[in-house]
């Protein structure tokens, strides 16, 4: 099992963050603008972590030379279903440096806009280091 889907599914955000290059991009499904930096990517994991339920990982695809991994999930958005994938690459020492997820169906894409923008304003905060409650 990789080290990021590990510490994903223990819910562990310290170690899904130290997994994080200081440079790493992340690419929402539902945000127009990629959020550039570890501090907002790994807030922004901690509030998708706290607004899908019964996630999991269903399917890994990686790539022979390991810098390319895809983990395939299910997951649900208060009564809608989510299926999706994260797209990862790995710089030269091992870190995230490209985090992309994609997710449908388009009502499941919905809700998690909806439910990922009541969330922003604390992701904002945490990203800041004003709090990680």
């Amino acid at each position: 099992m990789y080290p990021f889907r590990a510490a994903v599914e223990a819910g562990d955000h310290e170690a899904v963050e130290a997994l994080l290059a200081d440079d790493v991009v992340f690419t929402s499904p539902v945000a127009y603008r990629p959020y550039p930096g570890k501090a907002i990517t790994a807030a922004v994991l901690r509030g998708v972590l706290r607004v899908f339920e019964d996630f999991r990982y269903v399917r890994e695809v990686a790539d022979p030379a390991g810098r390319d991994l895809v983990l395939v999930f299910t997951a649900t958005v208060g009564d809608k279903d989510v299926h999706g994938c994260d797209i990862l690459h790995f710089d030269e020492d091992g870190l995230i440096d490209d985090f992309t997820v994609m997710v449908r169906p388009l009502s499941g894409a919905h809700a998690l806009a909806e439910a990922m923008g009541a969330q922003f304003e604390r992701i904002r905060r945490e990203a800041e280091g004003v709090t990680r409650t």
